[in-house]
């Protein structure tokens, strides 16, 4: 058989398919043959991440209404018109229903979040694909449209997309909770979710805004790699309430920052409302200049006694779950004194039998730096002795915080270069062929 054969008859066994661009504006035929209006948009029906939406009706404009008619209504949808299966339409006015997305209004008047590829994007045409039970929203095409009668090529965006990788942002506040638990925003890290706040307008990232709140923990870790600019404006439309209530989940040292970035007027009345153990860490943290050791240290530090066994410092680390990661890569030996005597590593506790003394796998002459010391030493000290964190003491050896990787990144990497473009991000197409297609549907309205 020819390619060209092949392709004909691969086309023949696919799915028929319907692009919304086709069918808005189509005439609408009651079964008698005369025309009673025209498509002005499609409606589907929200399903959970791994659902195609089904197609449940269409939005007409029939005597200078818009008016539902369902999809049990329709006859047959092709050839340039919609055909009615019979000649009586309810001319009720339409009503969206809280599970309910409409194709024209919600998604191609609205950006997307593509969440493979962590970005905003339009969408230009929709797909609808007949299962053979229903049609159902099965692709979206992400590439803006020929202009000048197609002298000027599409540019940019991916063709044909999968529906399963975007997250609408539709801004229908009574399909918030529907499309919040039934969407794939947990799939994305604190970070990327920072990423498309930061490009989002104020209407989408209002809509992010109201995604996380619900979950609080991922809240307070996406405010911590906001940029502090974009942050602090969130932060500003938010109350006092619920600003405290998200940097009593951030840590110490990042609070500290974001209280900084506040409105003097607000800052006692943010700080009173932080539970009592982190209004005491952000006011010490304060006290310091953000540009040095004692500014960019963590207060939450691992640390072990003495006369400790290597068995009891690993314990000591298992049982710090309120404590960052980070955090944990060294364990700080203290005397009875509380003066640090002693840092080892969890990799050389590890490596170590579990009977022995801390002190005989300790660094007993570990590198420590003063509240004072700029950021520049930090990064030299740490460059030269291949350190992944570092401890910041008092004058009399008492250890105040850690200063950690990621701090010191974080403090130095010029921002222009934390906001780049990222690189692309692969796209995994996924096969029509092999597409999951939910063949939920059936009328729900009279």
């Amino acid at each position: 058989m020819s390619d060209a054969a092949s392709s004909e008859a691969a086309a023949s066994m696919s799915p028929p398919v319907i692009h919304l661009s086709d069918l808005l504006g189509q005439p609408v035929i009651a079964r008698s043959g005369d025309t009673v209006g025209e498509v002005e948009d499609v409606v589907v029906r929200l399903g959970g991440a791994d659902v195609y939406p089904p197609v449940t009706g269409l939005v007409a404009g029939i005597g200078g209404n818009r008016v539902y008619v369902s999809r049990e209504q329709i006859a047959e949808w092709a050839h340039g018109q919609v055909q009615l299966s019979r000649n009586k339409v309810d001319l009720r006015a339409f009503e969206r229903r809280p599970d309910e997305v409409l194709l024209r209004a919600d998604l191609l008047d609205h950006r997307l979040i593509d969440v493979p590829a962590v970005e905003l994007v339009h969408a230009y045409d929709v797909e609808l694909e007949d299962n053979g039970t229903n049609w159902v929203l099965a692709r979206l095409d992400t590439r803006r449209p020929a202009r000048l009668f197609g002298l000027i090529k599409p540019g940019g965006g991916h063709a044909s997309r999968d529906w399963k990788s975007f997250e609408p942002l539709i801004g229908h506040q009574q399909s918030s909770l529907e499309r919040r638990a039934k969407g794939r925003f947990g799939k994305l890290k604190p970070a990327e979710i920072a990423d498309l706040l930061e490009d989002a307008d104020k209407r989408e990232g209002g809509e992010i805004l109201d995604r996380i709140h619900s979950d609080p923990e991922l809240e307070a870790d996406v405010f911590e790699e906001l940029d502090p600019d974009k942050a602090n404006k969130l932060l500003d439309n938010m109350t006092d309430d619920d600003v405290a209530g998200v940097l009593a989940r951030m840590r110490a040292d990042d609070a500290a920052d974001a209280i900084f970035e506040l409105r003097q007027s607000r800052r006692r009345r943010v700080l009173d409302l932080l539970p009592a153990g982190q209004r005491t860490k952000v006011i010490t943290l304060m006290g310091f200049n953000p540009a040095t050791a004692g500014g960019l240290m963590s207060v939450d530090v691992a640390s072990c006694s003495a006369n400790a066994t290597v068995a009891q410092a690993i314990s000591t680390l298992a049982e710090a779950r309120t404590l960052q990661p980070e955090a944990l890569l060294n364990i700080h030996v203290l005397n009875e004194a509380d003066e640090l005597v002693g840092v080892v590593s969890v990799i050389g506790l590890l490596q170590s039998a579990s009977d022995t003394p801390v002190l005989e796998v300790a660094d007993l002459e570990p590198v420590r730096v003063t509240p004072a010391a700029d950021v520049t030493d930090i990064a030299l000290l740490m460059a030269d002795y291949n350190l992944v964190s570092i401890p910041v003491v008092d004058a009399h050896d008492h250890v105040l915080g850690v200063v950690t990787f990621d701090d010191l990144l974080e403090a130095t990497v010029p921002e222009d270069w934390r906001r780049r473009e990222p690189a692309p991000h692969p796209i995994r197409e996924t096969s029509a062929d092999s597409m999951d297609l939910d063949s939920q549907g059936g009328p729900h309205r009279g």
